[in-house]
């Protein structure tokens, strides 16, 4: 884990963690994978990321006052992280296998919703106060280019303020276990089950996309509705186990 810092700098460190990582793995003939499931049947590789904001050194999250005290900036933080998820998602999930993780029960997010201690949904509010209040954005996995994911992660935050979004309540019940009837009275929607649908959803959302530049998106997108057309027409071994000899 890292020590809380601004944005551009626990970027920086993350690419110098990866860096490192495979530098050292490399000497020692091994390697280093941040794949995030590189193994099915097992939890696959999170990027969990603890956000808050700050204002003259002090953290505008709290308020010994509010409504589980938190301030109210923290929770239309919230709802703009929850409304903007699903156009967010190809960012901070960038890959094909990146929706191999993003599965029940394999302590991944799935389900749109936040909580106060409850692990189920997207977001997390940790127990502590005070200085570290803060929200835990439990989606993004470490595939993701940490500069351009915490661009868009902080538009969605801060659209959410300007527009004043209600997050709704916290969710305490777990997620994974509710029928689709239960989530749908709750109004519980889910994140993109695949990198294809991720992209469509990215289009839609003029806020997500206006976090990064028109060269950088447009770039991005041609990029990686490439790589999900290699892969819809690619023969997986899956496929081969389970028809070949049936058909």
């Amino acid at each position: 884990d890292f020590r809380y810092c601004d944005a551009l700098t626990a970027a920086d460190r993350i690419m110098t963690l990866k860096l490192t990582g495979k530098t050292i793995a490399l000497k020692h003939n091994l390697h280093v994978t941040f794949m995030p499931k590189p193994v099915f049947g097992i939890n696959g590789s999170g990027m969990h990321t603890h956000i808050s904001l700050l204002y003259n050194g002090k953290n505008v999250f709290y308020d010994p006052k509010g409504k589980y005290e938190l301030s109210k900036e923290a929770l239309y933080f919230i709802g703009g992280l929850l409304r903007h998820a699903k156009g967010f998602t190809a960012i901070t999930n960038p890959l094909v296998n990146s929706y191999k993780r993003l599965t029940p029960g394999y302590e991944a997010p799935v389900y749109i919703a936040w909580s106060e201690r409850n692990r189920s949904p997207l977001i997390r509010v940790p127990a502590a106060r005070g200085e570290g209040a803060r929200a835990e954005l439990r989606s993004p996995d470490p595939s993701c280019n940490a500069y351009l994911a915490f661009a868009v992660i902080l538009k969605a935050g801060i659209d959410g303020i300007k527009n004043q979004i209600d997050p709704g309540e916290p969710v305490s019940q777990n997620i994974y276990t509710m029928s689709k009837e239960q989530r749908k009275s709750l109004g519980i929607e889910s994140l993109p089950s695949t990198l294809n649908e991720a992209l469509l959803e990215l289009d839609k959302d003029e806020v997500v996309k206006s976090a990064l530049t028109g060269h950088i998106l447009e770039n991005y997108i041609e990029a990686k509705r490439e790589e999900w057309e290699d892969y819809r027409i690619r023969v997986h071994q899956w496929e081969l186990d389970r028809y070949l000899t049936i058909y």
